[in-house]
């Protein structure tokens, strides 16, 4: 894979999300193996069923170099309140993953993302081995299939841990935000006391104060 064919796509999953993670996900792909993951029937996360993503994600690492950067509701929670901004929040778990791509010794100059916020969240997070590397953010940017491909590792992940939360809460965590979602929360603030909505869930989201008012 030569540098000048290579690129990262960059997606994320779960940031609108009440319950569980956000989860960012790098592809590092060049034009050979962009081909093999059109092929396989790669498109944005979005357009396929839960099912298909899994399917999908179980195969992607083995046509390319990947990166999961996975912060659960409690870490969520605690970088939230330091920073106080869902861009700035992203920006940082975009960079980490790819500068952790490469490190692995993905040869990308560029990587692209979708469009979330000022560029700059991303180049003040990197560090010095992503320094080099030129961002692109543009609305839409899943028609990439790096980007789609990013999509579908972060909403195979997302989908995995929020199963497993619901494991552990006893109970089914919707996906989203709705009044499934409220009801979800009113239970499990029932069942493990309100204090336990911050390892479960984002509680700076408007549901947490809907919720605790009732």
């Amino acid at each position: 894979m030569s540098s000048a064919s290579a690129w990262i796509g960059v997606d994320e999953s779960g940031k609108g999300d009440y319950f569980g993670p956000l989860v960012i996900a790098a592809v590092c792909v060049d034009e050979e193996t962009a081909a093999m993951l059109r092929a396989s029937g790669v498109r944005d996360s979005k357009r396929l069923s839960d099912r298909t993503i899994a399917d999908l994600a179980g195969d992607i690492p083995g046509l390319c170099r990947t990166s999961v950067v996975a912060i659960g509701p409690a870490k969520y929670n605690e970088l939230y309140g330091k920073l106080k901004n869902l861009n700035r929040l992203l920006g940082w778990g975009h960079a980490r993953a790819i500068e952790n791509l490469l490190e692995a010794g993905c040869p990308a100059t560029r990587a692209l993302s979708d469009q979330f916020g000022d560029e700059r969240f991303i180049k003040d997070a990197l560090m010095r081995k992503g320094r080099t590397i030129e961002l692109q953010q543009r609305p839409r940017a899943e028609e990439d299939v790096a980007v789609a491909a990013a999509s579908v590792v972060a909403r195979a992940e997302f989908v995995r841990r929020l199963d497993r939360l619901s494991e552990e809460a006893g109970l089914v965590l919707p996906k989203g935000a709705s009044d499934l979602v409220d009801a979800a929360a009113k239970r499990l603030v029932r069942a493990k006391g309100k204090e336990a909505l911050a390892a479960f869930a984002k509680i700076h989201f408007k549901t947490t104060a809907k919720v605790l008012s009732d």
